[in-house]
């Protein structure tokens, strides 16, 4: 991982991944992509970690793809590559066994966009703002689409996609697609108070709930309910079920070993 493009700090079971191409609006090389992504396989197996807070340096949180490197190599086969690293690295937010807390100011758009909608919760500013604008400059957002379309409502995610319009704070909390608003001066609060408050829970239980999420909220009822009675039977199995348990009808505290 480059200390230069991706900032890593770890603090009480947090880790905070500031991208840092503060010039570029952090934009998303494929330096900076495959950094995220090794980033997240290293997490993955860090038991010391329970949640992830993705950040950026500079005026915002991410304007999307780095276009000028991608118009710069102009060939289909990196094109190809770009876009497939872009759609790895979405797969590894979603698929981490830990939450990720997008951290939002400034503006987040094209697949600085896709990265919010991809996390599972997100703290923005009242100024930040959210757009997929593709369509304005010819290349429609069709991988944002795919993790926008399932965030937001259709009509939400096909007017933010038709239309390549900036939305505002408010707006993108309305339709879903952020969870909490608050000032420049204490997003850094806010996000903390947050964190610390997942960090502060059952690593193993957090994990097995985000991954059963994620793996029933496509399936048809009766299926979903299968899949998640199978896993409340993993799960009461666990060390830190029968902790938690035993410490709620004796009225103390858990202590959890995160397994």
């Amino acid at each position: 991982m480059s200390d230069t493009l991706l900032i890593r700090d770890d603090a009480d079971g947090i880790c905070t991944l500031t991208l840092n191409r503060p010039d570029a609006y952090n934009s998303l090389s494929m330096e900076l992509m495959n950094a995220l992504i090794d980033a997240l396989d290293s997490i993955a197996n860090d038991l010391s970690v329970r949640v992830v807070v993705l950040r950026g340096s500079g005026r915002g949180f991410c304007s999307g793809h780095d276009l000028k490197q991608m118009l710069g190599e102009g060939e289909e086969s990196y094109y190809q590559c770009t876009f497939e690293t872009c759609s790895k690295l979405m797969q590894r937010i979603v698929n981490l066994p830990i939450p990720v807390i997008a951290q939002v100011h400034g503006v987040a758009t094209a697949a600085g966009c896709q990265i919010v909608a991809s996390c599972d919760l997100a703290v923005a500013t009242d100024s930040s703002r959210f757009a997929t604008p593709g369509v304005n400059i010819g290349l429609f957002c069709s991988t944002p689409m795919v993790a926008l379309s399932r965030a937001v409502s259709k009509k939400h995610a096909m007017e933010m996609l038709l239309l390549g319009d900036m939305i505002s704070a408010d707006k993108a909390a309305e339709i879903g697609l952020i969870n909490w608003i608050v000032s420049d001066e204490s997003i850094d609060e806010k996000t903390l108070e947050v964190a610390g408050k997942i960090a502060a829970s059952s690593r193993k239980a957090i994990s097995i709930g985000k991954q059963a999420y994620v793996r029933q909220i496509d399936k048809p009822l009766d299926e979903a309910y299968v899949e998640c009675s199978r896993v409340m039977t993993e799960n009461m199995l666990t060390h830190d079920a029968g902790e938690g348990i035993d410490a709620f009808i004796h009225k103390r505290k858990p202590q959890w070993q995160h397994r």
